[in-house]
């Protein structure tokens, strides 16, 4: 009998290596909780400035780990971002449709006064595996 309440630990080298004391996903029964994620360049350890190159470096890490999960971002049902600067909102959207399509996960997006090595945005993820959403 499986235990559907067990944690599991989710890493990949082709996402940023967590800066501090979790994981970057954890996986329990079908749900898997993805960790925030910031610009980090995962082979370099870098970030680059501007604002909309961090967001798509974001998703791309956020999808890496989706796929160790053997999930994709479309999976997500909900998305928590983080910006320094709420004017930056329109870009989340414009970002976000390239790599998701309808149904939309739920999303909450907040201004924050700081955010981990001088970040311009981070976004955390739930998604859930095996589970068609109804359009």
């Amino acid at each position: 009998m499986t235990d559907h309440n067990e944690r599991k630990a989710i890493y990949t080298k082709n996402a940023p290596e967590p800066i501090g004391i979790y994981s970057q996903a954890v996986k329990v029964g079908e749900t898997v909780y993805l960790s925030g994620s910031i610009g980090v360049i995962p082979q370099t350890g870098e970030m680059r400035e501007d604002i909309l190159t961090q967001i798509h470096q974001v998703f791309t890490n956020l999808e890496q780990v989706a796929k160790t999960c053997g999930a994709t971002l479309q999976d997500c049902v909900k998305f928590t971002v983080y910006l320094l600067d709420l004017n930056h909102f329109p870009l989340i959207n414009e970002v976000m449709q390239e790599y998701l399509s309808p149904p939309f996960p739920a999303r909450t997006t907040v201004e924050v006064s700081r955010l981990p090595k001088g970040a311009l945005v981070e976004v955390d993820a739930i998604l859930v595996l095996n589970t068609k959403l109804a359009t």
